[in-house]
């Protein structure tokens, strides 16, 4: 399996809606399509009418997964929803979510977005005290610890289970009769609260999960708070204070959709800012400025407008392809960005062009675009990112490359220029980011992948954490 776009992945987009009016199944359907971008590789949905609970999982996109039929159930009031992308855990059925389980309490199911950096060591605690996991998921440390809890009621249990988690998290959770949503005290993913004028609640990564169903956003969750909604409403519970703010900068840089609003941040206006200070920045003049689509066509028109350059449609990409492609031959792996992208001849042929795209990981994909519209007659290719370089892997929800095979790592600016053969090369620098960000806060923002500052203490850092580590665990 191989990836085309060669891109940092999210892990997952969570949703979840509480209504007496709707169907929310269906609600929670077109919520997960809606937030489809945060994850191709597995989506579920589990509902409740208060007394039973169903989950309904897959492997695929959301209209894969639920081709025939959306999970039905009479009476069905609560819903939550997940769309992964692995960052703990291979890409299996076993690991799919929402998690189901039921306890001495009832029942409970649970959808996450993130990476806890001390599940290894909560893991092996449980395992010790006789704890059977069914996943090798992080996410399923959560559903043990609630259903372990001695507290009296399912907010008490979530909030002493969330006080000994550590890293990055955003939560779904359904019981019988109460919807639940949380997110780490750092908030280094989205989460946000919307409502329909009938009354439905919603919780969406994103608020474009709330645009699909006609919902208004009322506010974001807040890092370190817990929402629990049912029908009283929605009350709101603290369980961390004074922790440092850490959101995830690759979520105006890539992670997101362009039409969410992140903490108070159009991440439209971000991407957009970032052309205007690369083109500040780099200087570069050409005829043309064309975008790696589609994660780089903000920035490319921010670009254009502040440089006066026009802005054209440069590349091509097909769209009926997934993220990932099998290709069991060389020949297919010599083709894969071809099958991909493509160039526009009758725009490119003669043209001196600056191509932006928003990061560099290994720089074998970008090397392969720059070959593609030289031989499409591109007189000169200037490439300008709108990211500083990427130099150390993150632990916090991203599935990165170990630091070796990151290309800015071992490679400078000038090198990585050279192996991708581009004429010139900017990568936008992290003032320039930072300045990028004109509705949020820049220095609550986690820029670890960037400079190592990694937003956890000594003796928590979760360096040489291993995607499969549970199931090498488990093998050995």
């Amino acid at each position: 399996m191989y990836d085309i776009d060669n891109k940092w992945k999210e892990e997952c987009g969570v949703y979840g809606v509480y209504s007496r009016n709707e169907n929310v199944s269906e609600m929670t359907y077109l919520g997960l399509y809606a937030l489809q971008h945060r994850g191709q590789e597995s989506a579920g949905i589990a509902i409740t009418d208060g007394a039973w609970m169903d989950v309904s999982r897959g492997m695929g996109l959301v209209n894969e997964v639920f081709r025939h039929q959306l999970p039905h159930m009479d009476g069905q009031y609560i819903a939550i929803g997940h769309v992964r992308y692995s960052t703990t855990g291979s890409s299996l059925l076993a690991n799919t979510q929402p998690l189901m389980v039921n306890y001495s309490g009832g029942k409970i199911a649970l959808a996450h977005n993130g990476n806890l950096t001390n599940a290894e060591e909560i893991r092996h605690g449980l395992e010790e005290q006789g704890t059977i996991f069914q996943t090798t998921i992080d996410s399923e440390v959560f559903v043990n610890l609630i259903a372990r809890s001695r507290k009296e009621t399912i907010e008490g249990k979530v909030m002493e289970s969330l006080r000994k988690i550590k890293g990055a998290y955003c939560l779904t959770i359904m019981t019988e009769d109460k919807l639940i949503g949380a997110r780490d005290p750092q908030g280094f993913r989205p989460l946000c609260l919307g409502k329909q004028d009938n009354g439905t609640w919603i919780l969406s990564s994103e608020t474009c999960g709330l645009d699909v169903v006609g919902a208004d956003f009322v506010r974001d969750v807040e890092p370190g708070e817990m929402v629990v909604i049912d029908d009283s409403g929605v009350k709101s519970y603290k369980f961390a204070f004074g922790q440092k703010l850490a959101s995830c900068i690759f979520e105006y840089i890539y992670f997101a959709r362009p039409d969410s609003v992140i903490d108070g941040q159009s991440v439209h206006e971000a991407r957009f800012m970032m052309g205007r200070i690369l083109a500040r920045e780099s200087g570069f003049k050409g005829d043309i400025v064309i975008s790696v689509p589609d994660s780089g066509n903000t920035a490319a028109s921010g670009y254009a407008f502040e440089s006066g350059i026009p802005y054209m449609e440069g590349l091509i990409k097909n769209r009926y392809i997934g993220r990932t492609f099998i290709q069991p031959t060389q020949k297919m792996r010599d083709t894969a960005v071809k099958l991909k992208l493509n160039p526009i001849r009758a725009v490119v042929e003669g043209k001196s062009v600056i191509l932006v795209d928003d990061s560099i990981v290994r720089g074998t994909t970008s090397g392969k675009i720059v070959r593609m519209l030289r031989h499409a007659g591109a007189k000169e290719v200037h490439m300008c990112i709108s990211s500083p370089p990427i130099g150390y892997p993150c632990f916090y929800g991203i599935d990165t490359s170990i630091r070796k095979e990151l290309i800015a790592a071992t490679k400078t600016v000038e090198e990585i220029r050279q192996y991708i053969e581009a004429d010139s090369l900017h990568f936008l620098s992290l003032e320039g980011l930072k300045q990028s960000l004109t509705h949020a806060n820049p220095e609550s923002m986690c820029y670890a992948c960037f400079n190592s500052a990694y937003p956890v203490a000594k003796g928590e850092s979760p360096a040489g954490k291993n995607k499969y580590v549970f199931e090498q665990r488990k093998k050995g």
